[in-house]
């Protein structure tokens, strides 16, 4: 089985905390109505709209992303879990809560537990940016030179804007220190250069 009830409960949770985290920033066209999400009632609502766009737009890039590293580690023979950052998640909120201008925050990650060669470690790193890199130039594409309704355009401009800030961000070579565990662009070099020297 790919994904445990424990993860799928931790991909609920994330899902629902994005989409609250980003329903003022991501707003629904007027055409947007998640038929069969939400009831009739629910459904009038522009913040109700707002929140599931969110959710819809913000956390397959997400999910997406982790599946990436969970994928490829599980390809190598390793044991791959989806987690919500909790504490995170939390934090963002708070700063939803607050009306801070800019909110930082990790809302999941994959623990990976076993042995591979460096190589490797650096492959699965690298594997959750490449999805957002393909989501981005897939989207990016689509809006170009695909035969796309209108009304989706505002889906794939924000999933363009989106997968492209996850993949720049996640390819920082920012280090670990003190329990952090770094950026997966540290982790991409760090197995490189292990691999080589």
């Amino acid at each position: 089985m790919l994904f445990s009830l424990m993860e799928i409960l931790d991909i609920i949770i994330m899902t629902g905390v994005v989409g609250f985290i980003f329903k003022d920033l991501f707003r629904a066209p007027s055409s947007f109505t998640p038929e069969g999400i939400i009831s009739m009632s629910l459904r009038k609502s522009g913040t109700w709209n707002d929140f599931w766009f969110s959710a819809l737009l913000v956390a397959p890039a997400i999910i997406l992303h982790e599946l990436g590293h969970k994928l490829t580690a599980m390809a190598f023979g390793l044991t791959a879990t989806f987690h919500a950052a909790y504490l995170f998640l939390g934090l963002g909120v708070l700063l939803k809560l607050v009306n801070f201008g800019f909110i930082f925050f990790v809302p999941a990650y994959v623990s990976i537990m076993g042995e591979t060669a460096p190589l490797n470690y650096s492959l699965i790193a690298f594997m959750g940016p490449f999805v957002n890199l393909i989501l981005w130039l897939g989207s990016l594409l689509l809006l170009k030179y695909g035969n796309i309704p209108r009304k989706y355009h505002r889906y794939l401009g924000l999933s363009v804007k989106i997968n492209m800030f996850l993949f720049i961000f996640n390819m920082l070579p920012i280090p670990e220190f003190d329990g952090f565990p770094g950026f997966d662009g540290f982790h991409v070099f760090k197995g490189l250069i292990q691999a080589l020297f």
